[in-house]
C-alpha cells in the first residue's frame, strides 16, 4: 500500500509516523517551499499526548514544551470561577502540554525525516485536485506533475482543495463575529510557571499560558490570546487575505484594557511582543461524509473548529491514530475502502459534536454564563451559578472531547 498525504502540517506528519509504525509506506506533499516554525501557542490534551508518547516523542516534548499543571477560569475582573488540575496532576497517565505550534511541527518533521527518509516530504507541491479509479488515485499539483497511490488523505487544512473538490457547493467558512490577536514573548513566570488562565466572557476573552522555558530561571515564553467580538453571529466572513495579518497596538490596546488580570501586567506584556497576529475565529459546518472511495480527510480539512477547549491539534492527532489502525489490516482495494468508511464512521460524529459545542462556547461557556448573570462581578459565586452547574458545563465538554478520564479526577 502507498498512501498519498496532501499537507505536511501537524496532522499529515503525525499520520506519516503512525503509518510508518505499522509498516505502511506514504508520501507527503506540501505546498510551502520550505518548512518554517510558524504560529504561536497551542495546547495538546492528554489523550493526544498518549498517541505521541507511543510514537516515542515524549522526551522531546518535555525538552521543548511545558507540562500544563492547572487551568483557571476567571472573570474579566480577575475573579476565579473554576480551577482544575490538568494531565498527570489530575490523576491521569499522560500530561497536557502547552507548546509553540512551530516547535511541535518541527519536532514532527524531524521525526518523519529521520524515520521515513529525507525524500518523505516533498515541498512546493500544491495540490489542485485528484482523480481516482479502480486502479488507485492520482494527486495533481499546480506544477503539472502528479503522484499515484492506493489512497489519498487530505491533511491540507481549513482551505483544503481536496475538500473543495469533494464538496464544490459547500457554503464555506463561518465566522462567529470574533477577532483574535495572538502573540508570544519571554517574561516572568506566574504561579508555578505551568498554569493556564482563561478570563473574560462573551464579548472579551483572554487566554494566557507559558509554552516553553525561558532563557533564564524564572522566565518563560508566554503565549497570550485576546479576543473581541465586533460582529454578530453569521456576519460575512473576513476575506482570506485578512487571515494571519500582523496586528497593531493602536487597535488592540483598548481591548487589552478591558481586563484586570492580577497575575501579570497584560498591557506591558502585549507591548513587549515584537510581532503578533490577528485573524477571525472561523469554522465550517460538519460534512455528511469524509471518505469517498479511496479519498478521505483529517484534521482541519475534515473538521475545522473554533480554538476553544484546546481541541484542534488534539483531534487531528486522534484522527491519525484511528485511520492508521484501520489501514493496518487493509491489503486489498475493497479493504482500503472499508477502512476509510470505518474511519469516517468512528471519527466524524465525535468531531461534529465538538464543533457544535465549541460554537456554544465549549468549556469556556462557563465564564460566558457567569458574565451574563453577573457582568459587574460577584461577592458570592455560588449565588450566581451553583457548583453543580459549573461542573456540568466543564465536565460535559471533557467527556465529549474524549479526555474525561484524565480530567474528572481531583476537581476543585
Amino acid at each position: 500500500m502507498n498512501v498519498l498525504v496532501s499537507g505536511a502540517g501537524i496532522g499529515g506528519l503525525t499520520l506519516a509516523l503512525m503509518l510508518q509504525a505499522r509498516g505502511i509506506s506514504c508520501q507527503i506533499f506540501e505546498a510551502a517551499p520550505e518548512m518554517r516554525e510558524l504560529g504561536v501557542g497551542i495546547n495538546v490534551l492528554p489523550h493526544a499526548i498518549r498517541e505521541l508518547t507511543e510514537l516515542g516523542l515524549l522526551p522531546e516534548l518535555d525538552r521543548i514544551a511545558i507540562r500544563t499543571s492547572e487551568l483557571r477560569y476567571q472573570t474579566r475582573q480577575g475573579q476565579e470561577v473554576w480551577r482544575e488540575p490538568r494531565g498527570v496532576e489530575a490523576g491521569g497517565d499522560y500530561p497536557q502540554f502547552s507548546i509553540h505550534r512551530g516547535r511541535l511541527h518541527n519536532m514532527l518533521r524531524e521525526a518523519v525525516l529521520d524515520r521515513l527518509g529525507p525524500a518523505a516530504v516533498q515541498l512546493s507541491r500544491r495540490s489542485t485536485g485528484f482523480h481516482q479509479d479502480a486502479d488507485g488515485v492520482r494527486l495533481e499539483f499546480d506544477t503539472g506533475q502528479s503522484a499515484q497511490g492506493d489512497l489519498l488523505v487530505a491533511a491540507d487544512g481549513v482551505h483544503s482543495p481536496i475538500r473543495a473538490q469533494l464538496y464544490p457547493n459547500e457554503p464555506g467558512l463561518k465566522w462567529n463575529g470574533v477577532m483574535m490577536w495572538r502573540g508570544a514573548v519571554e517574561t516572568d513566570a506566574f504561579a508555578d510557571g505551568r498554569t493556564m488562565i482563561v478570563a473574560g466572557g462573551f464579548t472579551y476573552k483572554l487566554v494566557l499560558y507559558p509554552i516553553a522555558p525561558g532563557s533564564a530561571p524564572g522566565k518563560v515564553l508566554m503565549n497570550w490570546v485576546v479576543t473581541y467580538r465586533p460582529g454578530a453571529e453569521g456576519s460575512p466572513t473576513p476575506k482570506r487575505e485578512d487571515w494571519n495579518r500582523q496586528g497593531t497596538l493602536e487597535e488592540l490596546i483598548p481591548h487589552v484594557r478591558a481586563f484586570d488580570v492580577n497575575v501579570i501586567d497584560l498591557e506591558a506584556l502585549v507591548r513587549a511582543t515584537p510581532v503578533f497576529l490577528e485573524y477571525p475565529m472561523c469554522d465550517r459546518d460538519p460534512l455528511p461524509g469524509w471518505s469517498h472511495d479511496r479519498v478521505t480527510l483529517i484534521g482541519d480539512a475534515a473538521h475545522p473548529m473554533y480554538p476553544v477547549g484546546s481541541n484542534g491539534a488534539s483531534q487531528a492527532i486522534l484522527d491519525t491514530r484511528a485511520l492508521a489502525d484501520l489501514l493496518a489490516g487493509a491489503t486489498t482495494p475493497d479493504a482500503i475502502r472499508a477502512a476509510l468508511a470505518a474511519y469516517d464512521a468512528a471519527r466524524r460524529p465525535v468531531t461534529a459534536e465538538i464543533v457544535r459545542l465549541n460554537r456554544l462556547g465549549g468549556p469556556e461557556g462557563l465564564i460566558d454564563e457567569v458574565e451574563r448573570r453577573a457582568p459587574a462581578g460577584f461577592s458570592d459565586l455560588d449565588q450566581v451559578i451553583t457548583p453543580e452547574e459549573r461542573a456540568a458545563i466543564v465536565r460535559g465538554y471533557a467527556s465529549t472531547a474524549g479526555f474525561s478520564d484524565d480530567q474528572t479526577r481531583k476537581r476543585q
